[in-house]
């Protein structure tokens, strides 16, 4: 879906990113338009709301803290305009055997629960999974217990702030002791997609990326790309997957290692297992085909 600055086009996408339930955000809606009635009628137009509801996570999809194969930490990296807080999973056989790794971009909402999750389920597929908080110039996530608050604190960000954050999110895991410093790939999801985008046209030396329904790149952006790209969107996710097209034929012609999967009959924010619009089945493939991908790159 496409993310407006109207206030429930903003309600909305936070509530199919997982921000809060059905119930909350007719409420949210209700502070807004003053009755239930005229809530309901507001939120008519929105398949978001009217679809059904989502699927069930499927047993061994999240990967807990205590996962015996992977070891997981917080910490903090020097950046550009003071700490960097980050989360980092690391797969137990890193203790023998360098691995590479991957750089996991969160939503519009900082570096939540589920972005961890998501940064172990790396860890757990054999690399060496960094997350950072792109709220940091702002205190971290932590300052901003409401999701309207979060996303409000992102919107302050700028996309040179965010740029400049991931450089030091490298840099960091460049140095780390365990890892094939020249293997590392990025992915993100959402507004985590389009600074994926971001990062590798500014940075050649990430081996592979992976963006999840993000903006994609301008036209003119494209002979810049030197990366290898897995596209993943949602066909009912209209406005940025008809975005994406043109930018895939470009890709195409201007002969860049690119490939890209529509998953059709889901929505964005598809693989957010805590979001309304979460599809068990197309999730479970597409984090099987990334996988598949960065395998393929990330391995020499």
């Amino acid at each position: 879906m496409h993310e407006s600055d109207h206030p429930i086009d903003h309600l909305v996408h936070l509530y199919v990113d997982g921000a809060f339930n059905r119930r909350q955000l007719i409420q949210r809606v209700v502070q807004r338009t003053g009755s239930v009635a005229a809530a309901m009628a507001a939120l008519a137009g929105y398949q978001e709301v009217l679809a059904q509801q989502p699927s069930p996570v499927p047993p061994g999809v999240r990967v807990a803290e205590n996962d015996p194969e992977i070891e997981v930490q917080d910490v903090l990296m020097p950046g550009e305009a003071g700490q960097l807080f980050g989360y980092l999973a690391v797969p137990k056989t890193a203790r023998e055997t360098l691995q590479p790794g991957v750089i996991v971009v969160h939503e519009n909402r900082g570096l939540v629960e589920h972005i961890r999750d998501v940064t172990r389920r790396v860890a757990k597929a054999g690399f060496i999974g960094l997350a950072v908080d792109l709220l940091s110039r702002q205190g971290g996530v932590g300052q901003f217990p409401e999701p309207t608050q979060q996303t409000a604190a992102y919107n302050r960000t700028t996309q040179e702030q965010r740029r400049a954050d991931l450089m030091a999110t490298l840099d960091y895991m460049k140095r780390l002791d365990n890892i094939v410093f020249d293997r590392i790939g990025i992915t993100g999801f959402c507004a985590g997609g389009a600074n994926t985008w971001d990062f590798i046209l500014h940075f050649q030396e990430i081996a592979a990326a992976v963006p999840f329904y993000g903006a994609p790149p301008s036209l003119d952006d494209v002979e810049k790309i030197r990366t290898p790209v897995l596209a993943i969107y949602a066909e009912r996710d209209r406005n940025l997957t008809q975005r994406l097209l043109p930018v895939a034929d470009a890709m195409i012609r201007q002969q860049r290692t690119f490939g890209m999967i529509v998953y059709e009959g889901v929505g964005h924010a598809f693989h957010n297992d805590t979001g309304a619009a979460y599809n068990a089945a197309a999730a479970q493939d597409a984090w099987a085909q990334t996988i598949k991908f960065f395998n393929r790159w990330l391995r020499a």
